[in-house]
Parts: structure tokens; C-alpha cells; sequence
């Protein structure tokens, strides 16, 4: 029986029922979670004291995942809002780190550059982003690129300045524990140590964060790297702590534009690709037992939420004829609607171990891969719950495909009302329900919808099995 422990970033279902439900598919595999009610959520913090206490009494495992976030500042969200100083945090953190090693055998990590989103919008922000946010992502753009370039700019004088020395000062306090984080990686508390970018771009108080970060984790030798992406850090980090050197080979829908950067990134296709992999232990090879299929974009991805592009797929898919799993990225938030319909226009394929399609391109990568990890194990182990499986692809395509790339739309046109206008298209769910329940042979009782934090960004999708 292997044991994990993770403690997630927050209570999203992407960060919390996802892992059950993929883990779910090996049943030598056993997860160990705080309960779901200690996270933190969109407006409130998490339980700092009861997720201590979780640990604290949890027996050995065989690797524990930590979001840093949750344990610092309550949760990713927390991490730009909360208003503890740097030594409030630190003592705070002292506590987590005098038990942490005695937990594990193997201790991976993960903490977040904080980001600098490039709109108005302080739904994940504080209050004063509304009307400062761009102004700040133009400051912090600005301010970056003139250092790199030694020009001048003039963006300072925009922003008041008691905002820009508040944000200044959470940006100088979270950067100060992630070099902390450093030192606790040097003494061994950590095994593994990843620091993730959010959200990025080609320069930002971010980025000029991350090259300091990554200077000092070479400088000192350090097991650690800087990521681009951020809610499939751990489930990249689950897939490394159960890999075994896994071969994996590589297919591209569209060749020629592998170097291209999907949007919210900061790094081409290829590179998201390969660094995944890697960071999930496998090794990329020509001709290997497994593939995995990229759905990339042939020119620019397209993107659900901002609508100015979606692509859909016209390119006839020749699936592998071995074991394949597919990381869907032509859009962003949603899958690939041309793809879907030829996925399930084909017979079920006994070959195909996992997919997903939902939000940036390292977040469907991410997700794939440890989905076709566990897959795959538990099938040569000979522990491998099919109805799981199972499950596990309704409930991505239902999401991935029903919802974000063809229902969300309507959700999102009729807000704040998200909840009302997702049970008007009940009868349209349900017509999806039926075409992927067919295809997989899935059998079901009922499923329900509901989207936890109150907005359309993601549904939370319930399944009762027969």
C-alpha cells in the first residue's frame, strides 16, 4: 500500500476532489487529505491551527506534498491578501517545520511567486485592484524591462502611494519566505522544492523575483526549479513521488508550432511539455510503451473566457495503437471541441489512460500526466478500479468539454446570477451526460452541478455510480 499526504492549495474541486478522484483509480494507493471544510476558499482563510494539528497527527507516509501557501498564508488567494507580517509568518511556519521531516520519507514542496494579473478585476486580489490592477501590472511590467534594458520609465507617478507601497510590501514579504524556503531546503526539510509562476509574462517584478530565485537554487546546488503554472504542481508532484523512471513518447498534433507560448505563459509548448514530464520522473523517449498525445494549437490557442479565437479541431486524429493519454491545449479553459467529437465518435480504446483540457496549458499537462501515471501502474500492479477510471474521464469530459467549452459561456453572459442560469441548462447537461456515459460504458445514477466559490470559473460535478 503506498501512502500519500497532500496538503492542497485550497478547496477547489480542482485542487481537492480531482486528486481523490484520480488517486482513486489504484486502489493500493491510499491519500491522506486535511478535511475539506479547513482550506481556504475565495474569501476566507484556512484553518492554519486545524491543518497543523492534521499533520501533527498524521502516521508516516510514503511522501507528503505541502502547499507552502496554505501553511504561510492560508491559501493561495491568502497569499495577496493576508495582512501578518514576515515574522509573524516565519514563527508560524516554525512550528509546521519542526515536525514536517518526521512525517515522510519523502517531503515535496511547492510555493508560488505571487502573481501580477493584467486587468481590473480584485475578485482574487485586494480591494484596490479594481481600479489599479493594470496600472500596477504596467508598473511592475515597466520597472523590470528598464532594469533588464537600463531605460527609463515613467509608470511610478500613476499609482498612489500608499497602494503601491502596500503591494510593494506583500510582494517584499513573500518573496522574503520563499528565500526562506531556500534555507530549508538546504538543511533537508525538503526533499523537493518548486516555485511557481502564475499567470506570467515576459518581464514583471515576478519574473526579476524568479531569475533571483533560480540564480541562488544553482548557486547553492539546490533540488529545486521555478515552474511556470500552478494548480497542477502537486498533482505533478504525486505523479513524481509514485514514478518509477516511466518511458513516455511525445506526439504533437501540430509540429510546427510547438515553440509557440500559450497564453498565461511564459514558456513555448515544447517546454511546458518536456519540464512536466520531467519534474513527474519520466523520462521522454522516441518509440516508448506510452504516449502522450498533445492537442497543441497550429497557429495561436484559442480561449474560452476571453473569446477572441477558439479553435476547433478539423485535423482527422490517427490515435495511438499503444497506451496513450492526452493533454488537450488548443484552448484555454475548455477542450477542444473537434477533438471531443472525434474521441467519442470512436470506439472506447482500451489503450487510452487519461485526459484533460481544463484552464492554462500547464494545468491540462499536469493533470494528464499523473492521471495516465496512476492509470498505468495500477493496470501492470494489477490494482486498477476501472469504474474509476471510468469516473474519472465522465467527470473531466463533463467538465472539461460540457461545461467550459460549451456551457460556461451562457453562465458567464448571465451573471451574477452563475447558479441560476447553470440549472437552465440542466437539459443540455444531461444530453452531454448521455453521449460521454455511451462512449465509456459508463454506468450512473445521477449527477449534480454546483460552482463552490460562487462564480463560473470552475463547477464542482457530483456523480452517484449504480
Amino acid at each position: 500500500m503506498k501512502k500519500i499526504a497532500l496538503i492542497p492549495i485550497d478547496n477547489r474541486p480542482i485542487c481537492y476532489t480531482l486528486v481523490e478522484d484520480i488517486l482513486a483509480q489504484d486502489s493500493s494507493i491510499e491519500l491522506f487529505m486535511p478535511d475539506r471544510s479547513l482550506l481556504g476558499s475565495l474569501k476566507t482563510q484556512a484553518d492554519i491551527d486545524g491543518i497543523y494539528n492534521f499533520l501533527k497527527n498524521l502516521k508516516k507516509v510514503d511522501a507528503l506534498i505541502i502547499s507552502l501557501d496554505t501553511i504561510a498564508y492560508g491559501g493561495l488567494v491568502s497569499s495577496r491578501r493576508c495582512p501578518q507580517t514576515y515574522e509573524e509568518i516565519k514563527e508560524r511556519l516554525s512550528k509546521f517545520k519542526k515536525i514536517i521531516r518526521q512525517k515522510a520519507k519523502r517531503i515535496l514542496a511547492f510555493s508560488s511567486i505571487m502573481r501580477i494579473s493584467n486587468n481590473n478585476i480584485n475578485e482574487e486580489e485586494k480591494e484596490y485592484w479594481a481600479q489599479w490592477g493594470k496600472k500596477i501590472f504596467e508598473f511592475s511590467y515597466y520597472q523590470h524591462k528598464s532594469r533588464r534594458e537600463k531605460t527609463y520609465n515613467c509608470v511610478y507617478n500613476q499609482i498612489p502611494e500608499n497602494i503601491l507601497n502596500d503591494y510593494l510590501d506583500t510582494r517584499k514579504r513573500n518573496f522574503k519566505i520563499n528565500k526562506l524556503y531556500l534555507d530549508w531546503l538546504e538543511d533537508n526539510t525538503f526533499d523537493t522544492l518548486v516555485f511557481s509562476k502564475d499567470d506570467t509574462g515576459e518581464f514583471g517584478l515576478n519574473v526579476e523575483e524568479a531569475e533571483f530565485l533560480d540564480k541562488e537554487i544553482k548557486s547553492r546546488n539546490l533540488n529545486a526549479l521555478i515552474k511556470t503554472g500552478a494548480d497542477e504542481i502537486p498533482l505533478t508532484l504525486i505523479a513524481k513521488a509514485l514514478n518509477k523512471n516511466l518511458n513516455v513518447e511525445i506526439k504533437y498534433v501540430w509540429n510546427n508550432s510547438i515553440n509557440e507560448i500559450s497564453k498565461y505563459e511564459d514558456v513555448s509548448v515544447k517546454k511546458c511539455v518536456e519540464e512536466q514530464l520531467k519534474l513527474a520522473g519520466c523520462k521522454i523517449v522516441k518509440n516508448a510503451n506510452i504516449v502522450l498525445l498533445v492537442n497543441n494549437f497550429k497557429t495561436q490557442q484559442g480561449d474560452y473566457v476571453l473569446g477572441e479565437q477558439i479553435n476547433k479541431l478539423s485535423k482527422k486524429i490517427i490515435f495511438p495503437h499503444k497506451k496513450y493519454f492526452i493533454a488537450d491545449i488548443s484552448n484555454a479553459n475548455g477542450a477542444d471541441c473537434g477533438l471531443i467529437e472525434q474521441l467519442i465518435n470512436n470506439k472506447f480504446d482500451e489503450n487510452f489512460i487519461g485526459f484533460c483540457g481544463y484552464n492554462t496549458s500547464a494545468n491540462s499537462i499536469g493533470c494528464s500526466i499523473l492521471s495516465a501515471i496512476v492509470n498505468f501502474y495500477a493496470q501492470s500492479n494489477n490494482s486498477f478500479n476501472k469504474i474509476a477510471f471510468k469516473k474519472l474521464m465522465f467527470i473531466r469530459l463533463l467538465d472539461d468539454w460540457a461545461y467550459q467549452a460549451n456551457i460556461r459561456k451562457y453562465v458567464c453572459e448571465n451573471a451574477p446570477y452563475f447558479i441560476q442560469a447553470l440549472k437552465e441548462k440542466s437539459e443540455d447537461l444531461k444530453k452531454f451526460e448521455k453521449l460521454i456515459a455511451n462512449y465509456i460504458d459508463f454506468k450512473y445514477n445521477d449527477v449534480s452541478y454546483s460552482l463552490p466559490w460562487d462564480r463560473s470559473f470552475e463547477a464542482e460535478i457530483n456523480v452517484k455510480i449504480v
